[in-house]
């Protein structure tokens, strides 16, 4: 019953709204990050090492996933869906995005130290210096990218996969942010361990980068703005963070800049406060909009929550 496994992005989405995070003591991904912490280190061979956290750590977590999510539908199609639900609860975020980013923007009309304290949870760079505009900008542009890695790219991964099974597709979206908290933790110049990782985090998040964008622009009431955003989604190094950074500063008329790094001048200013708060809006109406095609999906697949063959996880 292909239901099931609507029933679970429709629950992981209740879940994020109610509760925005699993405790941090039973967070499977920050239990995935204490795993990766262990190849955090100086190492002789460094690229061989990264290739090799890079490879297994994520099917690692992909396999144990999807083991337990063919063991629940195997008792239950209602088992097998609370268990993908509490996956992608997992492996999601939305309101958790929302709530720091907003805290920053709010900060920044009334306390500008608070506001850069707020932002250092958010967004990676030094905001000792930066003004409440620039730190408007880096809020609205952390949850920009935010939206495509920590939320699209595992429903998106899900949504590709769960025609065919719901275990392999909550393996695949452990899997997409497994490759992401690599990415986090270990994709630096200053660390060499990172570097396949973070390759491998190119290549994972090109496609979602790229869908996030079509989403803001959709929920922004303006899908042709994506003709103007190519050429300022190249600005920045990354291959991916510019398409959903690039689309929120065309579709606010704003200008969204890491100083020394790149400036995506969709407008002439940085955001004000309102502005910044109508970017946070949209995030949360691309977010909502992943969700429910993600549903949709599950809901139309034929083998949503058929249980995959045990032979399978010989693969893992």
């Amino acid at each position: 019953m292909p239901v099931t496994a609507a029933v679970a992005v429709a629950a992981a989405a209740l879940l994020d709204r109610l509760f925005a995070e699993p405790p941090a003591s039973v967070h499977p991904v920050a239990l995935f990050g204490r795993l990766v912490a262990l190849f955090d280190r100086e190492w002789s061979s460094p690229t061989v090492v990264g290739a090799c956290a890079a490879f297994t750590l994520p099917a690692l977590a992909a396999g144990v996933v999807a083991a337990a999510t063919w063991a629940g539908s195997s008792v239950s199609p209602w088992v097998g869906a609370a268990v993908a639900a509490l996956v992608l609860f997992s492996t999601t975020s939305l309101r958790m995005l929302l709530d720091a980013t907003e805290a920053v923007v709010s900060a920044t009309a009334s306390d500008v130290d608070a506001a850069r304290t707020e932002l250092r949870a958010l967004a990676g760079r030094d905001p000792a210096s930066l003004s409440a505009g620039e730190i408007r900008s880096a809020a609205v542009e952390s949850a920009a990218e935010n939206l495509a890695d920590g939320l699209v790219a595992p429903l998106l991964a899900f949504a590709l996969v769960v025609p065919f099974s719901l275990p392999l597709a909550t393996g695949a979206a452990a899997w997409v942010k497994a490759v992401n908290t690599l990415d986090s933790m270990l994709g630096y110049h200053h660390k060499p361990v990172g570097r396949v990782p973070a390759r491998l985090d190119d290549a994972t998040m090109w496609l979602p980068a790229r869908v996030s964008a079509v989403l803001l622009a959709a929920v922004g009431g303006s899908p042709s703005v994506l003709g103007r955003v190519g050429s300022l989604a190249r600005r920045p190094a990354s291959p991916n963070s510019g398409w959903p950074m690039a689309t929120l500063a065309v579709l606010l008329e704003t200008r969204l800049e890491k100083p020394g790094h790149y400036c995506l001048d969709g407008g002439p200013d940085f955001p004000d406060s309102e502005t910044a708060a109508r970017g946070v809006r949209l995030v949360s109406r691309a977010g909502l909009a992943a969700f429910a095609l993600a549903g949709v999906v599950a809901w139309l697949s034929p083998t949503g929550s058929a249980p995959v063959p045990v032979e399978v996880f010989a693969w893992f």
